[in-house]
């Protein structure tokens, strides 16, 4: 019994590589917007809560997310940005970018993790509401949404360590411009001077009619 070896096809093995930069390419572009959106709509929700006792009794306190800290809002628009920009440059210019999208997502988980047990925003409130400057917030309790906007930040650190393992293989918006720009123009055929409506639009279009 004789046993034959298949033999993978070259086209076959060349189409590999272009449809895995396509996925990472579509789940790069997907987890890079989603996470910047879940970072900035985290970052207007209410991170932290309590009461703050004074003469007058006892007020409530909120904290939104930005009132805690403004880094995963700022991160998430740079995070956005880098993802655009990567697709403008190439070669060492898209490892560089690729590099502040991931860090970016890594500012942001950091930031708001860090910022998930943090009551001096609450603090600051009770002292201003209160006029007295050593005024603190009693019953400090947190919400979910630090770990919302941390998410966010994991979703674009990913979309920055798929550029930088599989950016190379993505297209350039500038290569399509060079390929457009290095097509040759084609000749204006010469107009009939039996017909005047060529000329005419010869002229137009800043042509000889002549074709000379």
């Amino acid at each position: 019994m004789e046993y034959v070896t298949a033999v993978p096809h070259p086209s076959s093995e060349a189409a590999a590589p272009a449809r895995s930069g396509r996925r990472s390419l579509a789940v790069a572009l997907l987890c890079g917007a989603l996470g910047a959106a879940l970072a900035l709509l985290a970052s207007r929700q209410r991170w932290a809560e309590g009461t703050a006792t004074v003469a007058g009794g006892a007020f409530p306190l909120t904290a939104k997310g930005s009132d805690v800290t403004g880094v995963p809002a700022a991160l998430a628009i740079v995070g956005l940005a880098a993802l655009v920009a990567v697709f403008a440059v190439r070669g060492a210019g898209r490892l560089l970018v690729s590099g502040l999208l991931a860090l970016s997502g890594a500012g942001i988980v950091t930031a708001a993790l860090v910022a998930a047990s943090d009551g001096s925003a609450l603090d600051d409130e009770a002292a201003r509401a209160s006029g007295d400057t050593s005024a603190t917030v009693a019953a400090l309790s947190h919400t979910g949404w630090p770990y919302v906007a941390a998410a966010g930040g994991l979703l674009i650190l990913l979309a920055g360590v798929l550029a930088l393992r599989y950016g190379g293989r993505w297209p350039a918006m500038s290569g399509r411009y060079e390929r457009g720009a290095a097509r040759p123009r084609r000749t204006a055929r010469p107009a009939d001077p039996e017909r005047p409506e060529e000329i005419w639009k010869a002229l137009d279009r800043g042509e000889d009619p002549t074709g000379a």
